[in-house]
């Protein structure tokens, strides 16, 4: 990594949180899960037969650049069995049989009822060959069920409904576990993965077979594929977090980097997902942690590098199986060691590249704040936290207590990504055509400060989509800020010594203490005009004849201070008032002069302007004057309700000349 990037585990760490941002994160991960094993169990029941999901969507193991496809498996009702004393007359029945020529992972399927053709099996008979020792066997010719499919592919027939392509194929299902894989269930695994309860688990589940033969066998048309589905899903299911998007990452890597190189058929998902179980089982678990993200990634990548080399890329659970053949030979070899070696070699720095869902410029993003955020004012954060944080002298023993630098230095960055993200919306809507993708970036700045305190880059965040048009989003995020308020937070006014000692009674860290009980005031510099709602502009050029001292002017004239609690009610009304809400609107309204007569506050100037303004929209003219004298007659110096009174004068010659 370059000096300017941080280094290999903070890398890995800001990856985690960009993967975060592509629907990766846990909650969103088992939320499909569960959707697709519902529509699983719905399908079922609708179709008569058994139907399950497999695959990325199933997994949740895709994004949407991915494009992934949904597998469908359907298993109709014939009987799959490993010994013949189980045979079943009235049920459709086949004996799983091998050879000497029947290679690893791979069976034939031989129809022991051999008196008369049952009816559910009718529509197959003409499927059943002789083998090469007389046995009648399930040839594996394209068992079709649907003749309208928009594609077919191989054993399988392509359909696309209602955004997903769904690729169906027959599976016959076997539940017994299969002799072929039987090592599985007793080699040693020294990092105890998976468990013995999870080996047991896949045991009961049996597998599948699928109508597919092998590539080089003289009988490939009557050979059926060892499937183990069941087991591989779950496993992929007790991935955590770091192993799930460790396999997602190199199927990023493969479609971004290696298939435009060697093609769609030398290296797929499933050897992605080969490599990944095996790595898994055989390291420790401390190393699959999100600051590990890195490395791991890159253990892959050199597992794979060495089945490359060796032509050999075994099945998980039946390791004679080579999944390379046919695949990995000759210049599709030498090409894939090529790109392989050439990821490996750049340590990473091959991520910035990846163009699906975008992850490139969000990383590079991500890795070049801290650069970025040298570039601002360095005054701007550090008059934020002399107005805000440090004002609370009660706290400075507290402060001190607590490795202050260290906890300061953490509420400083959340600081700063919310007034640079701010600063980004407000350059990037000055253009003739609004930049989108720096709008993207300033929004994902402001995320990532929204944690510094109760309502600071929340509710900036809040400001820009209110500018944006983005009704749905500003009230969701003044929602949750509404909920988090509660009578201990400390804004302007401060908070009592008996809520003081309670909260410290909680050992809470100087960044825990921020985030949970403070609301600090929000500021705007003029850099931020663009994206703020525009009552709030004349806020910042407030006029500049005082006789205060150097401080007042330092702090007052450079920003817009806004009381948080009044903001929230503030940006509420706007919200409301453009979708029409006018209980929800007239609510807000009352908060506001609520909250100016009953909590005394230092910036009460700024919020009874601000409160005139929105009198002033709903045509309380007189009432919004009145209200601009009060906060003269508070202030008279450093005010804007000068600025507020003449729009209120042409609001009031507007009204009248509508009158006439």
């Amino acid at each position: 990594m370059t000096s300017n990037i941080p280094d290999y585990k903070e890398v890995s760490v800001r990856l985690n949180r960009v993967l975060d941002t592509v629907g990766l994160d846990e909650n969103i991960r088992w939320k499909r899960i569960n959707m697709w094993i519902q529509s699983e169990e719905v399908m079922s029941e609708i179709d008569e037969m058994e139907l399950h999901y497999f695959g990325s969507q199933a997994e949740a193991t895709t994004t949407p650049g991915l494009r992934s496809d949904v597998d469908l498996v359907y298993c109709p009702k014939w009987r799959v069995i490993k010994d013949i004393k189980c045979r079943m007359p009235d049920i459709s029945t086949f004996l799983i049989v091998n050879d000497e020529h029947t290679p690893p992972g791979y069976v034939k399927l031989q129809w022991v009822n051999t008196h008369q053709p049952w009816p559910d099996f009718m529509q197959y008979v003409e499927r059943l060959k002789m083998d090469r020792y007389g046995r009648t066997v399930l040839s594996n010719d394209h068992h079709y069920a649907e003749r309208d499919a928009d594609e077919y592919n191989g054993p399988a027939f392509t359909i696309n409904f209602k955004g997903y392509t769904y690729d169906n194929v027959l599976g016959l299902r076997l539940n017994e576990w299969p002799d072929q894989a039987s090592l599985w269930l007793t080699r040693k695994r020294r990092h105890n993965w998976p468990s013995h309860e999870t080996i047991r688990l896949i045991q009961e589940m049996g597998a599948l077979l699928v109508p597919v033969g092998h590539k080089l066998s003289q009988e490939q048309h009557l050979e059926w594929r060892l499937s183990i589905s069941f087991g591989e899903e779950l496993l992929v299911w007790l991935f955590n977090s770091t192993q799930y998007k460790c396999y997602i990452l190199l199927k990023i890597i493969n479609k971004c980097f290696i298939k435009p190189v060697v093609g769609d058929d030398a290296l797929s998902s499933y050897h992605c997902k080969t490599c990944l179980f095996y790595l898994v089982e055989n390291t420790s678990s401390a190393i699959w942690q999100p600051k590990n993200l890195l490395l791991c990634v890159d253990l892959c990548l050199r597992l794979l590098h060495n089945w490359v080399e060796s032509k050999m890329c075994p099945n998980y659970f039946i390791p004679e199986e080579n999944m390379f053949h046919c695949k990995v030979y000759g210049h599709v070899q030498v090409q894939l060691l090529s790109v392989l070696g050439n990821l490996l070699r750049q340590e990473g720095r091959y991520l910035v590249g990846i163009s699906c869902d975008n992850i490139g410029q969000k990383l590079v993003m991500a890795c070049q704040a801290p650069v970025m955020e040298l570039q601002l004012q360095s005054q701007d954060v550090s008059e934020i936290l002399r107005i805000s944080i440090l004002e609370h002298r009660r706290l400075n023993r507290y402060f001190s207590s607590r490795e202050p630098r260290r906890e300061i230095k953490t509420i400083l960055w959340k600081l700063r990504c919310s007034i640079l993200g701010s600063k980004l919306a407000s350059t990037s809507l000055s253009l003739e055509t609004p930049d989108q993708h720096g709008l993207d970036m300033a929004q994902e700045l402001l995320l990532w400060g929204s944690s510094s305190d109760v309502a600071y880059g929340k509710l900036k965040l809040a400001a820009l989509y209110v500018v944006l048009d983005n009704l749905d989003m500003s009230r969701d995020v003044l929602r949750e800020i509404q909920n988090n308020y509660n009578y201990k937070i400390s804004d302007e006014g401060g908070m009592s010594q008996h809520t003081l000692q309670a909260i410290l009674n909680e050992n809470l860290s100087t960044t825990q203490l921020v985030s949970q009980y403070f609301a600090l005031p929000v500021l705007y510099h003029p850099s931020e005009i663009n994206c703020i709602p525009k009552a709030v502009i004349p806020e910042i050029f407030r006029s500049t004849e005082s006789n205060q001292g150097r401080a007042y002017k330092r702090y007052i004239i450079k920003y817009a201070m806004i009381c948080p609690k009044f903001y929230l009610y503030f940006l509420q009304f706007l919200c409301y008032q453009r979708q029409n809400n006018m209980s929800h609107k007239h609510a807000a309204l009352e908060n506001m002069i609520y909250f100016i007569r009953y909590e005394p506050r230092v910036l009460k100037d700024t919020s009874l302007n601000l409160l005139a303004y929105c009198l002033t929209q709903e045509g309380r003219l007189m009432n919004a004057y009145s209200v601009l004298c009060k906060s003269m007659k508070l202030t008279n110096e450093y005010n804007a309700a000068r600025w507020h009174i003449t729009t209120l004068i042409n609001a009031a010659f507007r009204f009248l000349r509508n009158e006439q």
